[in-house]
């Protein structure tokens, strides 16, 4: 099997950093420019679970939808016409591209804006489920961003908490956690993370 596919039914931990960990995010604006594309290219075909967003990096945790759940109706690409077939690592891969575009534009850079090619890994129980998004959610004051998980912006954290709509997969996340309580008291942990070391990146 092809190591870079995504397969259907699959949750992955997606990563990047800018090249040679030069920053990605220069702005507020950037950050919401970024999830309104990760929207309009990865939503059609994956729920998201879990995500972080950082100057120079982020993370992402997501589940591949079956294919029958696919929205191609919605579904951004880079041609004009309409692909026959949904390769999920290429449209990533258009996702990407698509922001680095944008960002060299509106800042006149050039060059590379993320290091290499985004690394994804395959995540295959709820106990490193669980271990995971507090990994992500606990990025910024392991980077020290902020002294506190909620106080950070760019994450996935209040949205889980949050009555407000949101397409993140709220409801899936305070089960694995057991309810709202639970996922706040364990966010208030700092963990040690071996058990999921081969899930993770350290930046």
């Amino acid at each position: 099997m092809d190591s870079l596919a995504l397969i259907p039914g699959n949750f992955y931990h997606i990563y990047n950093r800018g090249n040679n960990g030069q920053d990605i995010f220069f702005e507020n604006e950037n950050y919401i420019f970024f999830l309104n594309r990760y929207d309009r290219y990865i939503s059609p075909f994956c729920e998201t679970i879990a995500w972080v967003l950082l100057k120079n990096h982020f993370h992402i945790l997501i589940y591949v939808k079956d294919y029958e759940d696919f929205n191609m109706n919605n579904l951004e690409y880079s041609t004009v016409k309409s692909p026959k077939r949904i390769d999920l690592h290429l449209q990533f891969g258009h996702f990407f591209n698509s922001y680095a575009k944008a960002i060299n534009k509106r800042y006149k850079r050039t060059g590379s804006l993320f290091e290499k090619k985004f690394e994804r890994k395959i995540v295959n129980s709820d106990t490193y489920l669980r271990n995971l998004i507090h990994y992500i959610h606990y990025n910024p004051v392991k980077h020290r961003f902020t002294e506190n998980i909620w106080d950070y912006p760019w994450s996935s954290y209040e949205s889980v908490l949050s009555s407000k709509p949101t397409k993140l997969k709220r409801e899936f996340v305070l089960n694995l956690f057991k309810n709202k309580k639970a996922f706040e008291e364990e966010h208030q942990k700092e963990k040690n993370y071996i058990d999921i070391e081969d899930l993770i990146i350290e930046y």
